[in-house]
């Protein structure tokens, strides 16, 4: 819309910045991010409203805050939604291979990831029964660190109009590492579990 002459996203953001002046849209960003993530819709969409508008220390706090307790929404309320089919396959070999998994690197390590989908970390942990601690910390740290690097970027691709810098490995290369030694730490601490004695 910028390029076809539609829309002024200078103007735009400056409007939008004034808005972001009122003490309640804080916790109404917060609590939409809460209602989307809780039913399983696109509550990660709240970056690109969020960063923009705040420093990245309040649109980091914002999100994770929105991110981690419509996570906790969307844990009980699947776990509620599955409760009779959970009974039925409870004793079968998948999920208790599933449910093996739950712990903090896991859950971290798929929080990190760029691009991995919140709603699945959310309901496949309420549905496996996961550590409701393990989850929230993850949560929030995972949550918390990908939300403050984006949300870095974005604030300063605003002042340039430029996302390309998203595309830089030097913004997704640290979540992609930080994932994938959260993910070793899940294989090492599986082969030393599961190692004869």
């Amino acid at each position: 819309m910028e390029i076809a002459g539609l829309l002024d996203a200078r103007q735009l953001l400056a409007v939008a910045r004034e808005f972001a002046q009122h003490w309640w849209l804080v916790p109404v960003l917060i609590l939409a991010q809460i209602i989307l993530f809780t039913f399983a819709l696109a509550g990660s969409v709240f970056l690109w409203i969020v960063a923009p508008l705040y420093d990245p220390v309040m649109a980091t706090f914002i999100l994770a805050a929105g991110g981690a307790l419509g996570g906790v929404g969307a844990y009980l309320f699947s776990g509620y939604l599955t409760e009779e089919w959970k009974t039925r396959i409870k004793n079968s070999r998948s999920y208790k291979l599933l449910q093996a998994q739950d712990n903090f690197l896991s859950l971290f390590a798929m929080r990190v990831f760029p691009g991995f989908p919140h709603s699945l970390v959310n309901y496949s942990s309420g549905i496996l029964n996961a550590k409701l601690s393990h989850f929230v910390v993850a949560a929030v740290l995972g949550i918390g660190i990908k939300s403050y690097i984006y949300a870095r970027v974005i604030d300063s691709a605003t002042d340039s109009l430029s996302l390309d810098m998203l595309l830089d490995i030097s913004v997704f290369g640290p979540l992609v590492l930080l994932s994938v030694i959260s993910a070793l730490g899940v294989y090492i601490n599986y082969r030393i579990s599961t190692k004869p004695r």
